[in-house]
């Protein structure tokens, strides 16, 4: 019979082989996770829920799979979860906190829109690659 503490004495068997690839893979894939999102810089159109041109802004899309945020001079949007009941028919959307009906259009545009304020702002992002 073993004598009491043994198992803190003894020592610890290094993994199999076949686990150390999988182990260096699962760091690797946690390391690529966790870097930091910047986003792209997009112009966008401001304009009044009834069309009228109101002016441009410049604005910082970080988009995620199923959320965006936009970042601009004055504030910073999170869209949290977007929901569509049929994304290939139906415009992904959600309510911000602050109020804001922020939809993703297409891969490439975002729209926010306020309508207690009047004002909607649809940007226009460049497609990987572009300057």
């Amino acid at each position: 019979m073993p004598t009491p503490g043994y198992w803190l004495t003894t020592p610890l068997k290094s993994p199999p082989l076949l686990f150390r690839p999988l182990f260096a893979a699962l760091v690797l894939l946690i390391a690529a996770c966790s870097s930091g999102n910047k986003g792209a810089e997009c112009n966008g159109q401001r304009q009044s829920l009834q069309g009228q041109p109101l002016g441009t802004v410049q604005g910082r899309i970080i988009d995620r799979f199923s959320s965006f945020s936009v970042t601009l001079p004055e504030m910073t949007l999170d869209s949290g979860t977007l929901h569509s009941s049929n994304p290939e028919r139906y415009i992904p959307s959600a309510v911000t906190r602050e109020g804001w009906l922020v939809q993703r259009i297409s891969d490439r545009q975002f729209s926010i829109i306020n309508s207690p304020q009047n004002q909607m702002i649809t940007f226009s992002c460049p497609a990987p690659g572009e300057l």
